[in-house]
């Protein structure tokens, strides 16, 4: 075996250290802990709002629904059956939306309003138009 010179250990180590990033981000992110029906439960989620736009792990996105004091249920707004418990679920700070518009005329679009294309709607659909964004609310009941 090698012998190690303390000269080189503490220069590596400084090497280290000059090169260590120690900014902080704030994140609200919860755990996934059942999965059913399209329904999530996610612990942890302090900071979330009513409707908000929720990423988990593997893209998908939901929407909160149920604020509770220690969980939130949320609807899955895609394929839940890639959802396990035990996958991070992050806060995006947006309320959901959809497109409309003039240029999503004639168009096929998922449950958020991306356009699904096919190669026949691209070659017969004009892009031009203006799209303004809907913020989905619930209206109160009163």
């Amino acid at each position: 075996m090698s012998q190690l010179n303390p000269s080189e250990i503490s220069s590596v180590l400084k090497e280290k250290i000059a090169g260590l990033d120690l900014s902080a981000e704030r994140k609200n992110e919860g755990i996934i802990v059942s999965v059913s029906d399209g329904i999530v439960r996610i612990h942890g989620m302090g900071d979330v709002m009513y409707g908000e736009v929720i990423e988990f792990e593997n893209g998908t996105k939901g929407m909160a629904l149920n604020l509770e004091q220690d969980s939130v249920g949320a609807v899955v707004l895609g394929d839940y059956l890639e959802l396990v418990e035990g996958q991070k679920a992050l806060c995006t700070g947006k309320v959901l939306e959809v497109p409309v518009g003039e240029a999503l005329l004639g168009r096929v679009v998922n449950t958020l309003g991306v356009p699904i294309m096919t190669t026949l709607q691209r070659a017969t659909l004009s892009t031009t138009g203006t799209i303004f964004v809907l913020v989905v609310r619930r209206l109160s009941p009163c």
